[in-house]
C-alpha cells in the first residue's frame, strides 16, 4: 500500500460520509497510510432546480469525479452504485463493492404513519421517477410533487409542512445517523428500490492492480453479485428513455432472486416479475428478466416514453 491516497468524492454531506466511512477502513486495515478527500463538485450538484430526469439522470454525479481519476487526480472513488452508469469509461472499472446498507425506501412524515394513513391530496416529494411511479400506482389520489436538494433540505421542507411526507433511500439515512426520522421502511413488495441502492462502489483505474489487491479486503461477494444482477438488468433495458426502473435482487445459499420493474411514469402501467438462478449466473439472470418484462408490455411502456437520457431515479 503506497503512503498516501487521495479518494475522489462528491461534495455532499452523504457523500463525504460514506468516502470517510472508506476512508478510516482503509486507515485502519493499513497503519501508516493517509487518506485524502478531494470533493469534486458534479453536474447533478449544480442543478438543483430541474428534475433529473430532465437532465440526463445517471451519469450526473459521476462524470466529473471520473475525469479526476483518468487524469490521475485521485487514486480511487466512492460512489452510491445506485448514480453509476452501466458503461463506465474506458480504462476504468469498479473493483470493490463493500456490504450493502438497506436497500429499501424509507417514508418520512411528521404527521402520518404510513403511505396508506396519508388522506387524499396530501403532498409527498420525491427526486425519483421510479419512487412516484409506484407511489401513484399505490395511490392515485396523492399529491406527488418533485423535491431536490440534500437530505438536510428535504428534511427542513417536510419539517416546515411544504410536505405531508418525502420519500428517501433509507440507507443515506443510516448512514447519516438519521434512521430515527425513519417513519418506516417500504417493504420492496410495495415500493421497488433503484438499482444498487443502498450499496457503495470504488472505482479506480485498470492498471492499478496493486492497490485493488489492497482494497479487496473492503469487498463483500454477496453484495457485489446481487448488484451484478440488478446491474445487468438494467444493462439490458438501457435505450436511452426516461422511465421507472428498478429492481432488487437477494442472494441466499447460492441462489439469486432478483425482482424487477419497467413503469410509465403516471403508474398507470406497471410490469414486474421475478426469477432466480445461480449466483454465477447474474449477469444471465438480469438479462433474462429483462426481456421477460421487455416481452409483457414493458417494450409498448418504452416506446411510448420521449428518450432524451439513460433511465434515472
Amino acid at each position: 500500500m503506497r503512503t498516501t491516497l487521495r479518494i475522489g468524492t462528491r461534495a455532499s454531506l452523504l457523500a463525504v460520509t460514506q468516502s470517510t466511512w472508506v476512508k478510516d477502513q482503509i486507515e485502519q486495515a493499513h497503519p501508516g497510510v493517509q487518506v485524502e478527500l478531494v470533493k469534486i463538485t458534479t453536474k447533478g450538484d449544480r442543478i438543483l432546480d430541474v428534475p433529473l430526469a430532465k437532465v440526463g439522470g445517471k451519469g450526473l454525479f459521476v462524470k466529473e469525479i471520473e475525469d479526476a481519476l483518468l487524469a490521475g487526480e485521485v487514486d480511487l472513488a466512492v460512489h452510491s452504485m445506485k448514480d453509476v452508469p452501466t458503461e463506465l469509461p474506458a480504462g476504468l472499472h469498479i473493483g470493490v463493492i463493500p456490504q450493502r446498507e438497506t436497500a429499501h425506501d424509507a417514508f418520512l412524515s411528521v404527521k402520518y404513519d404510513s403511505i396508506a394513513a396519508l388522506p387524499a391530496g396530501a403532498t409527498v416529494g420525491t427526486s425519483s421517477l421510479r419512487r412516484r411511479s409506484q407511489l401513484a400506482a399505490l395511490r392515485p389520489d396523492l399529491t406527488i410533487v418533485d423535491l431536490r436538494g440534500n437530505i438536510d433540505t428535504r428534511l427542513r421542507k417536510l419539517d416546515e409542512g411544504v410536505f405531508d411526507a418525502v420519500i428517501l433511500a433509507g440507507a443515506g439515512l443510516h448512514r447519516l445517523g438519521l434512521a430515527a426520522r425513519i417513519t418506516s421502511l417500504l417493504a420492496p413488495a410495495h415500493m421497488l428500490p433503484a438499482i444498487g441502492q443502498g450499496a457503495l462502489g470504488i472505482e479506480l483505474r485498470q492498471d492499478d492492480t496493486h492497490l485493488l489487491s489492497d482494497l479487496r479486503f473492503l469487498h463483500h461477494p454477496a453484495t457485489a453479485v446481487a448488484v451484478a444482477a440488478e446491474r445487468a438488468f438494467l444493462l439490458r433495458l438501457e435505450g436511452g428513455c426516461q422511465v421507472p426502473i428498478g429492481a432488487h435482487a437477494t442472494f441466499d445459499n447460492d441462489t439469486l432472486t432478483l425482482t424487477g420493474l419497467i413503469a410509465s411514469v403516471d403508474g398507470r402501467h406497471l410490469i414486474r416479475d421475478i426469477a432466480a438462478a445461480k449466483a454465477k449466473k447474474a449477469a444471465e439472470l438480469g438479462a433474462a428478466l429483462a426481456d421477460a418484462l421487455l416481452a409483457r408490455g414493458g417494450k409498448a411502456i418504452l416506446a411510448a416514453v420521449y428518450c432524451a437520457g439513460s433511465p434515472g431515479d
